[in-house]
């Protein structure tokens, strides 16, 4: 793939494709309201969350706090996808997946850049393995989240809506092929920089990152369920910052199993 290539003509852009990407989502709770949490991750201050109403939360981090965005949906029993904004820091997104049975959490940090650079994602992702404090909770037990290749060779399709159909490859450690079998996009694909980090057993955050849009997405997969639930962060077509739900329903097609003197990265 050249990754340098100019976008071609018809490539569609995050407001052509998201539309009704989020029919098949799981609904945000209001469960949250009036908890408080305490998230801690590597390398950062403690946060400390205060949902006041269903999707507004007051927020310390450190010498910083404020009021901002929030949505929460609970993806299994004690599962939560927790997505926050920040009304100061418009091109910044954090997503975090929160597994209350063992009080672990996963953060991705979203950023878009301010200016292109040619061969990067527009968009870039860090990740932080965490815990959870809510009071009633277990001290920290079970592995500490971090990247997986357990998705590596798997194939399956992801049935956002009626008209949003996409077949997924991952190929590697490091990226993933995607193409889409009905919607907007159908007949387009490519192959795009992905991390997949494991949060419990059959829930994983799968993050891509594309190349010739600026775009970025995170998402959480119940496997056990065959959902998705994600949102999609990077800019329209006008340069506006988008922030748009999407969830689907999963179908495995099989699995690639590679010889051992033949592992992807």
């Amino acid at each position: 793939m050249n990754t340098n290539a100019a976008v071609p003509a018809e490539w569609k852009a995050l407001d052509d494709f998201a539309a009704g990407i989020d029919t098949n989502r799981l609904p945000a709770t209001d469960g949250l309201i009036g908890q408080r949490w305490l998230l801690e991750r590597s390398g950062g201050a403690p946060t400390d969350l205060r949902f006041r109403t269903a999707d507004r939360v007051d927020w310390t981090s450190g010498s910083a706090s404020g009021t901002d965005w929030y949505e929460a949906v609970e993806v299994a029993d004690g599962v939560y996808f927790l997505a926050r904004t920040f009304a100061d820091r418009p091109r910044v997104s954090e997503v975090t997946a929160v597994h209350l049975p063992t009080a672990r959490t996963i953060t991705v940090v979203s950023t878009i850049a301010a200016e292109p650079t040619p061969g990067v994602p527009r968009v870039s992702q860090e990740f932080f393995p965490g815990t959870i404090d809510i009071g009633g909770v277990g001290r920290p037990s079970g592995e500490v989240p971090g990247p997986t290749r357990d998705l590596i060779g798997w194939r399956a399709v992801y049935r956002y809506s009626p008209n949003h159909l996409y077949e997924h490859v991952y190929l590697s450690s490091e990226r993933y092929c995607w193409q889409c079998l009905i919607g907007e996009q159908r007949g387009h694909g490519d192959v795009d920089l992905a991390t997949t980090w494991k949060l419990a057993p059959n829930l994983y955050i799968f993050t891509f990152r594309e190349f010739l849009i600026p775009v970025a997405a995170t998402w959480l997969y119940n496997l056990d369920a065959m959902r998705s639930t994600g949102r999609f962060f990077g800019l329209a077509d006008d340069g506006a910052v988008r922030n748009a739900p999407g969830g689907a329903h999963i179908t495995a097609l099989g699995r690639v199993q590679y010889p051992d003197d033949g592992q992807p990265t």
